[in-house]
């Protein structure tokens, strides 16, 4: 768990580098990272270009399908509404999110879509604090 956490915290070192907020992601499926995705909303004037989007779409191209059943998302900071609704869409079965986002967090924080009982799908959410939010939280608006 801990080597994919840190796979998405170099995507959010990329997305840093770029001027972009840093917030990273990956997609596992079968111990194999089979997405990645870090913040592009500045440099590619998208706003649905969140660091989860990009790597679900990768994921998906992928596989070959829009679901991603028996997979696991590792992300940096706790994804906004916009992201949690594509991860439940997608069929994502794990989410491990890095920090929480009290700002606009939409797993925990604020709302709570992967665990809404009302949807057609449920994720399991886990909370794994990563050691050293430094570079993340310092670009937190």
């Amino acid at each position: 768990m801990k080597k994919y956490m840190e796979e998405a915290l170099k995507e959010a070192k990329k997305a840093a580098a770029m001027g972009e907020i840093p917030i990273g992601a990956v997609i596992v499926k079968d111990g194999e990272i089979i997405g990645r995705g870090h913040n592009e909303t500045e440099t590619g004037c998208d706003p649905t270009a969140h660091a989860e989007i990009v790597a679900i779409r990768q994921a998906a191209k992928r596989l070959g399908g829009w679901k991603l059943p028996g997979c696991s998302m590792y992300v940096t900071i706790e994804p906004c509404s916009m992201c949690a609704g594509a991860i439940v869409w997608s069929r994502i079965e794990k989410l491990y999110i890095g920090s929480m986002d009290p700002k606009a967090g939409a797993c925990g924080s604020v709302f709570n879509i992967p665990r809404e009982k009302k949807l057609n799908h449920f994720v399991k959410t886990f909370y794994y604090y990563v050691y050293n939010l430094n570079l993340i939280l310092q670009f937190r608006i």
